[in-house]
């Protein structure tokens, strides 16, 4: 039986719970009945211009051909198998592509199955090297504030206690060190007041600090922040002066968004663990990657496990890293690095009339991200409806009101997806 609007939004709301929504007097979800390039297709008929790029994944747009037939093709040979063990094709080829195109030094794979489960595993993965190393007092984390890593215990930690999403978890969370988040500005030059925090903190605290755990130059969902790849650059010194591990977090950077393929190399700085997710199959599937150095991984296994201890039932699942070979295949295809600053351009002319909006605190621009961040929390339910009928899908959180949308975005559709973004934010706000 194939079930109407209607009924699928009734019996989504008695019984599907969405992510960070109430199910005492849950909101309307709106039922999607296919999407295709960057559009999202509703069950009743309408189209909205997908201006999230279903929460920064679809860099190629929806259903592409290639990723569908490289899917199909491995699916007629195996859609899983256990990692332990055996090995595959796909897996082996998706670990040397990730080494040749991550920072010198990233040598080994560890695959997962999510953005949170990289960052739980770079945890520890920190945490086992020091331990290996005969320091198992260096088992704290240092982080920046406003950072978010994911919503697993581990990844909770050294997400902002204040101003994050967590804060209900703090009394049962593992307690790491936090210092101030960096300066906003991307072309800001960091001044030694800038490090002043991090480096004291370090000082203070590096016979504890196991890792400094960072998203590199664009902190995303706490708050969508740009800084500067000086500071960056500096943090990293700092770990090298302290003998503390960088553990870069590029789930959310990563394969161009901010429009170097890592934003660790607008910095050229090569972390000692980086966590890989979300765009890694383009959108299709759940896959992630945590990368190390041989150094790392050799002092882990030559320590009193002998081995790193971890390993999801999904881990290096073949139609997985089937995708994101085909994914990365168009990537390095295409001129992504020409769309992004394409998008880039356009997204600064086109949000650049909210900056006179009373209502409005800051736009800033990034690769193919663009923010506009205003003066009030928005009602979500409210202002997702008013964006729906403008024709486009954005996700708002607080004040920050955004898009990532897929590369392959043309000029047309950004002008209709950032139009109908100010549309809708001066309705709001009307």
């Amino acid at each position: 039986m194939t079930l109407n609007t209607e009924q699928l939004i009734a019996m989504d709301q008695a019984h599907v719970w969405h992510p960070y929504a109430s199910m005492d007097n849950p909101p309307p979800a709106y039922p999607v009945a296919s999407a295709e390039g960057v559009r999202l297709t509703l069950t009743d008929g309408r189209q909205l211009i997908d201006g999230m790029a279903s929460w920064w994944c679809a860099i190629h747009g929806y259903n592409h051909p290639y990723i569908n037939e490289a899917m199909q093709a491995q699916m007629s040979n195996m859609s899983h198998v256990m990692f332990g063990g055996i090995t595959h094709e796909p897996a082996v080829k998706l670990a040397q592509r990730l080494v040749a195109m991550t920072p010198a030094g990233l040598d080994k794979v560890f695959f997962s199955d999510s953005g949170s489960v990289a960052v739980e595993v770079a945890i520890k993965m920190a945490l086992q090297y020091w331990h290996a190393c005969g320091k198992p007092e260096k088992n704290r984390l240092i982080t920046i504030r406003n950072g978010y890593h994911g919503d697993t215990f581990g990844a909770m930690a050294v997400c902002d206690p204040v101003n994050g999403m967590h804060s209900l978890f703090t009394s049962v969370l593992a307690q790491h060190f936090f210092c101030a988040a960096p300066p906003l500005g991307v072309h800001r030059p960091c001044a030694t007041e800038d490090l002043a925090e991090l480096k004291s903190q370090l000082q203070a605290n590096h016979e504890h600090i196991a890792a400094l755990i960072l998203e590199p130059i664009v902190q995303g969902a706490g708050g969508m922040r740009f800084y500067s790849p000086d500071w960056l650059a500096g943090a990293a010194e700092l770990c090298k002066q302290f003998d503390v591990l960088l553990i870069a977090d590029e789930i959310a950077t990563g394969f161009g968004r901010s429009g170097t393929l890592f934003a660790c190399d607008r910095a050229k700085v090569q972390p000692d663990i980086m966590c890989l997710g979300k765009a890694i199959t383009g959108g299709t599937i759940s896959f992630a990657a945590t990368l190390t150095s041989a150094h790392i991984a050799t002092s882990i296994s030559r320590g009193e496990a002998s081995c790193f201890m971890h390993g999801p039932t999904f881990m290096g699942n073949p139609m997985a890293c089937a995708i994101a070979n085909a994914s990365l295949d168009l990537l390095e295809q295409s001129d992504w690095q020409s769309q992004v600053a394409n998008l880039e351009k356009g997204l600064e002319q086109l949000l650049a009339p909210a900056r006179e909006f009373s209502f409005v605190e800051d736009v800033r621009v990034l690769g193919a991200i663009g923010v506009v961040q205003v003066t009030e929390a928005v009602d979500l339910g409210r202002i997702q409806a008013m964006l729906v009928e403008e024709g486009v899908w954005v996700r708002p959180f607080g004040k920050l009101v955004y898009v990532m949308p897929p590369y392959v975005m043309n000029d047309e559709d950004l002008a209709q997806l950032c139009g109908g973004m100010l549309r809708a934010l001066q309705g709001y706000f009307a």
